[in-house]
């Protein structure tokens, strides 16, 4: 993304700061965390829901995925130029604000990392059981799966951890530009739907909003700017490479995203057929896959499904368990400022509390899996992963525009633009999902 902060100077640095922040020339071999984000942030979810976008409206909904891709560009530019420009880390910032931050976010990562350890687990199940259906039920599958993620981690530097996430998003990018290109799409279609039109459906307005927050990542957006620190850049010198790396992280998204649309416009919309929701939805795809276009392909879907689930389980697994050390760092009173040297040195890694998460994601979760997910606790789920995103966007809104962020790096008027239209968007979508729970079968 260009530079968003309004600053023209090739250098910019603020005062005071060290030597070795001189402006690093941007390459494309020092690309990664852009990578481990876009490979976290498309999971499963995100497929199926482009997936029924283009079932349901063919290429109409092509230009709301490409805003979503725009959008969370900004919001993961802005998360990795804070902790470039200030040397500190997003909970730091956000502790800074106040403490309810402090509640609101502990709140949220327990609640949902509790959840979304179950969800995860599944969703790495349903393509193995599907391509070794005589194997074990979809539960154990799912605890193999959140085992593998925890060795993997536990074990593991950051520097590991890339280089895995990269093989995967090579396997997610070869399934998808396969399918895309199988199913032979209609250009003319395509570029017509880059057109902003909403599809002639009721609520076709926050169904299309909808689709938009949904691309690419929520949490996993937050995380970014400390898989930036633990990738070594812990300076406004790395800045260009943070954007360049940013880009093409939203870059990559959006061919998933868009490769997928295309296989619902031509595969399923052409031919009227439905996918059921949630990721369920996949593994019908994979028949559907099998009957047009033969076995092979159909295990080749599978494989890519696996790598899109799995890339999200050990990208949370990794990403938000720093985030958690973190949070636990700077509550002790003497850590008074959390920095982005702490993260690159790789100490959090070994820390109590980040493993102490990873077990939190890993064990606990798996009750759900066997005993389903408790009606109360889902509720509370929605509503906390509804309120992260607003929360994100505009409390970066708020420190990149205050005297906690040296003036050489704060926000331009691009960046406030797409930060409010980001906040707002992500605010009506919460009050949605606030307004359509169940709360009268709540009490």
């Amino acid at each position: 993304m260009a530079d968003t902060t309004g600053n023209t100077q090739d250098t910019g640095a603020p005062p005071g700061t060290e030597s070795d922040s001189r402006p690093r020339k941007s390459s494309w071999r020092y690309i990664g965390p852009g990578i481990v984000v876009a490979a976290t942030g498309v999971g499963a979810g995100d497929l199926v829901a482009t997936l029924i976008a283009g079932s349901s409206f063919g290429y109409t909904l092509l230009w709301a995925a490409v805003i979503g891709c725009l959008v969370k560009i900004s919001l993961a530019e802005a998360a990795g130029r804070w902790h470039l420009a200030t040397g500190r880390t997003l909970f730091d910032g956000w502790a800074s604000l106040g403490r309810w931050t402090t509640y609101f976010f502990g709140f949220y990562v327990v609640v949902w990392g509790f959840v979304y350890g179950a969800a995860a687990m599944s969703s790495s199940a349903l393509p193995l059981q599907a391509l070794f259906p005589d194997v074990m039920d979809l539960e154990w599958w799912g605890i193999s799966c959140a085992l593998v993620g925890l060795a993997f981690v536990w074990f593991n530097r950051y520097a590991v951890f890339e280089k895995v996430m990269t093989v995967l998003v090579g396997v997610m990018f070869a399934v998808t530009f396969y399918l895309a290109v199988r199913v032979a799409p209609n250009l003319g279609d395509a570029f017509a739907g880059l057109l902003p039109v909403l599809p002639d459906a009721d609520d076709s307005v926050l169904y299309t909003l909808g689709l938009i927050g949904g691309v690419g990542g929520t949490i996993t957006l937050a995380a970014y700017g400390y898989w930036v620190n633990a990738k070594g850049w812990t300076n406004t010198g790395w800045m260009r490479v943070m954007r360049l790396d940013n880009r093409v992280a939203y870059v990559t998204t959006g061919v998933f995203v868009v490769a997928m649309l295309f296989v619902g416009a031509e595969l399923l919309h052409s031919a009227g057929l439905a996918l059921e929701k949630g990721d369920q939805g996949l593994v019908q795809l994979s028949g559907i896959l099998e009957d047009r276009y033969g076995t092979a392909t159909a295990k080749f879907f599978l494989i890519g499904f696996f790598a899109t689930s799995f890339t999200s389980l050990i990208g949370v697994w990794h990403g938000v368990s720093l985030m958690f050390a973190d949070f636990v760092a700077r509550g002790r009173k003497k850590v008074t400022v959390s920095t982005g040297e702490a993260i690159a040195s790789g100490r959090p890694e070994k820390s109590w509390p980040f493993r102490a998460y990873l077990l939190w994601l890993t064990f606990p979760p798996m009750i759900l899996l066997f005993e389903g997910q408790p009606f109360r606790l889902i509720i509370l789920y929605g509503v906390l992963g509804a309120a992260f995103m607003p929360f994100l966007a505009l409390t970066l809104l708020w420190l990149l525009n205050s005297d906690r962020t040296p003036r050489a790096w704060r926000n331009g008027i691009l960046s406030n633009g797409m930060l409010v239209v980001a906040g707002l968007l992500f605010l009506v979508l919460c009050v949605k999902q606030v307004w359509d729970q169940p709360w009268s079968e709540f009490f």
